[in-house]
Parts: C-alpha cells; sequence; structure tokens
C-alpha cells in the first residue's frame, strides 16, 4: 500500500545537510539531492524540502532516520492512506519531538481515549487549555512557523521509495 508525503528540513547547519541526504536516501532507497537554501529565520542554517512515495509507515522511519541529528529542526508528514491514518511529526530542538495523527484534510485527529484522560486528569480550565494545546502540538507550531514562512517559495524535490 502506497502514500506520499513531505519532508520539511527547517533548518540544518551546512556540514550535516549531506547526513540529512543520507539519512532520508537510505529510509527511501532512492538519492536524495535536496535543493538546500539559506534559512533567512536563523542566519548561518540551511532548509530543504522534499516529497516523498513509500510504503505506508515511510514517514515514521524517515523520523527516526533524521533524529539522529537532534540540531536539525524538521517535519514529516504522511498522507492517509487505505486503512491507515495519516501523520505528522514536528522535531524541534528545545521541545524534542511530536507525533499526531491527521485526517485526510490534514486536521490533527484526536481520539476518543486521549480527550477522556485529558479531561479526567484536567479538572481546571486552564489544564484542560494547556493539555489541549499539547495534543495539538501548539509549542511545536509556535517554534515552527518562523521558519516554515522563511521557506515559502524554496523548492521542492520529489523522491519516491524503491521496493
Amino acid at each position: 500500500m502506497s502514500t506520499r508525503g513531505v519532508v520539511y528540513v527547517h533548518s540544518s547547519p551546512s556540514a550535516v545537510c549531506p547526513h540529512v541526504e543520507w539519512a532520508i536516501s537510505g529510509t527511501l532507497g532512492v538519492r536524495a539531492n535536496l535543493q538546500w537554501t539559506a534559512q533567512p529565520a536563523t542566519q548561518g542554517q540551511l532548509r530543504a524540502e522534499c516529497g516523498w512515495t513509500g510504503a505506508a509507515g515511510t514517514g515514521g522511519k524517515l523520523v527516526a532516520a533524521l533524529k539522529a541529528w537532534p540540531m536539525i529542526r524538521f517535519e514529516v508528514t504522511e498522507e492517509p492512506s487505505e486503512g491507515v491514518d495519516g501523520e505528522r511529526f514536528c522535531f524541534v530542538p528545545t521541545l524534542g519531538l511530536w507525533r499526531a495523527r491527521t485526517s485526510a484534510n490534514g486536521d490533527i485527529v484526536v481520539g476518543e481515549d486521549q480527550l477522556r484522560s485529558l479531561a479526567t486528569a484536567s479538572r481546571a480550565g486552564e489544564a484542560f487549555a494547556h493539555r489541549v494545546d499539547e495534543l495539538l502540538g501548539a509549542s511545536w507550531d509556535a517554534a515552527l512557523e518562523p521558519y516554515r514562512r522563511a521557506g515559502d517559495g524554496a523548492p521542492v524535490t520529489w523522491l519516491h521509495r524503491v521496493g
């Protein structure tokens, strides 16, 4: 079952860029030649993005490979496929990894068990609102948004997983 997604490397030191390409290449089984451009949100950092196709679960494998360099900021998306939810992963060095399921239109999906646990643990309104923000990745979105905006109009490379 094939799906597709996008890897957004929002910021990376130039010395790490070849390692990022090798990690993506090794995961997808196809050479990744990313088009690196300056990241205006952080001087001296570079950014790149690439679309990919592969089996369901490839997004998680890409994240596992990219986490080897904890100084980069990145996002990985995987579109839903037949019988499999989509996923969105965000990594920010100061926050670590955040992961959520996504719907066909890209919305974050929060399961009923997560909501029940949240309601049980959070009786005060402020605590409840904070936990909802955590489930929706609000801190990761706030940390990555300047990097996302800085990448508007940047080139995208498409990669297709072999086998």
